[in-house]
């Protein structure tokens, strides 16, 4: 690890709470350069939906290498970008009566974010967007305007404005009640508030805690949208593509969203793709070539992408989610019940479900406790006191089940010293 202490940045975060080299992957488990295995409730925080190097896809890509595939096209048509289009459209997207264009934004969940940021105030005309307490939605200045994390927006060194905020729903302040709030001021010409661009909201908010909204609520928020001619915008770039049980975690909830940013799974294998589903209407607000990036067009993504998407053509795998997610749920129930006096609480949907410690020094303990049992698992949440599963989602029950055994052990042995 030398050489990374002596040549790279100050900046990097995940290896300090993993300190070890990685050398291979497969599956659920990464293996390091010692030959030790450790299973991974990380996944390249939701990236790695599919697990580490997935046969099928690691075939399609060498296969699309050996025959000389476009690898970058910018946005250029190609012959790989056409099959992972026409399936996401036939797979995802005609199924739910959805019409929506899909952009492809730049490789990474803050491209898509600032894409739909800019589209919604070209829309509009308006300057402001409204985000919520506890989101995350990226690092680049105006995604990280919409971010809520201090310890994030400090970073940026100049102001972060035009955006308002308001509680989510599970925040002190939030639910209903606190939409109606903002409701009323809108209707008052002397609240000091003007509708905004864009609603901007996290169906569930992965790094902010695995906070869950309920179908009433993300509803009234889209209510609120509509009222006021504002775009609704569900940020579903880590609990999508298949996280909690179906392709969109919004699903089955009755929402029609303007727009969606999706990243992290959609590539498939782990190489970078972003990209927004934009309603028609609001898509023809763009002029050709207006918001570009130069990795718009990774053919390798499009390739194991498409192949992902097989993954979604009958319910075998989405079944095997909600089972999974049933089990990791009673595992986390179990010991929010036992350090119920600590304050301990579960949540969670599918295959995200988490455990609230209440306290970032614990969490982050336990997190250690892991590592040097073999287990992969990183906090978020207000000062670091949530504890995030994300398995693979083809995590072998196997795995998931000694995972889980590691983590239950960790948690008593961290908790249970205090």
């Amino acid at each position: 690890m030398q050489v990374f202490e002596r040549w790279e940045s100050e900046i990097r975060g995940y290896c300090r709470a993993y300190p070890t080299v990685f050398a291979s992957a497969s599956g659920s488990r990464q293996v390091d350069e010692a030959g030790r295995s450790y299973i991974d409730f990380f996944a390249g925080a939701g990236v790695l939906n599919f697990g580490h190097n997935d046969p099928k896809m690691k075939r399609a890509i060498i296969a699309f290498l050996e025959s000389d595939g476009v690898a970058h096209s910018l946005d250029m048509y190609t012959s790989a970008k056409r099959d992972f289009v026409r399936t996401f459209a036939e797979t995802i997207l005609v199924p739910r009566k959805m019409t929506h264009k899909m952009q492809f934004t730049g490789p990474t969940g803050t491209n898509a974010v600032e894409a739909a940021l800019k589209l919604a105030r070209r829309v509009t005309g308006r300057p402001n967007v409204l985000a919520f307490s506890h989101g995350f939605h990226g690092m680049t200045l105006g995604a990280l305007a919409c971010t809520a994390n201090d310890y994030f927006r400090q970073a940026a060194g100049v102001p972060l404005p035009h955006v308002d905020r308001i509680p989510f729903e599970s925040a002190p302040g939030g639910g209903l009640e606190g939409l109606e709030a903002y409701r009323a001021a809108l209707a008052d010409p002397s609240s000091g508030l003007r509708p905004p661009a864009a609603i901007l909201v996290e169906p569930i908010q992965a790094e902010g805690g695995v906070n869950v909204a309920s179908e009433a609520w993300l509803r009234r928020v889209q209510e609120i949208a509509r009222e006021h001619g504002a775009l609704f915008v569900i940020d579903d770039i880590q609990a999508g593509c298949g996280r909690t049980g179906s392709y969109f975690s919004f699903d089955g909830m009755g929402l029609d969203p303007d727009i969606v940013t999706l990243a992290k799974g959609i590539g498939g294998f782990g190489t970078p793709l972003a990209m927004n589903l934009v309603k028609p209407e609001h898509d023809a607000h763009w002029s050709p070539g207006e918001h570009t990036g130069t990795f718009r067009g990774q053919g390798l993504s499009f390739v194991a992408g498409r192949v992902a998407l097989e993954y979604f053509q009958d319910d075998t795998l989405m079944s095997e989610v909600r089972e999974k997610g049933a089990v990791m749920r009673r595992c986390v129930d179990e010991l929010a019940k036992r350090y119920e006096a600590r304050g301990a609480a579960a949540r969670g949907k599918g295959m995200m479900q988490a455990l609230d410690v209440v306290d970032g020094a614990k969490a982050k303990a336990v997190a250690a406790r892991c590592f040097e049992r073999g287990l992969l698992i990183g906090p978020c949440g207000s000062g670091g006191r949530v504890l995030k599963l994300i398995p693979p989602l083809t995590t072998p029950s196997a795995d998931l089940n000694e995972g889980l055994e590691i983590f239950r052990g960790a948690v008593r042995d961290v908790l249970e010293a205090a």
